[in-house]
């Protein structure tokens, strides 16, 4: 993710982020299944995409209020 996009997905809402994260879990699934069949012109997007899923699951937890139990 390049700064500008990390800048942007800073200043989303919780449920935008949760919305990207699953599209990224997704698309992180798919490739997956891909690569196990064939493999991928460029594996290192698995790497990326595993990053760009951490970045998101971190933003969303800075977003969300700690639950005290």
């Amino acid at each position: 993710m390049k700064t500008k996009e990390k800048d942007q997905k800073k200043t989303l809402s919780v449920a935008e982020l949760k919305s990207a994260l699953a599209t990224l879990r997704e698309k992180q699934f798919r490739l997956k299944f891909k690569h196990r069949v064939t493999p991928l012109a460029n594996p290192f997007e698995l790497r990326t995409i595993r990053r760009d899923i951490a970045r998101l699951e971190t933003y969303l937890s800075q977003k969300q209020p700690a639950s005290k139990e």
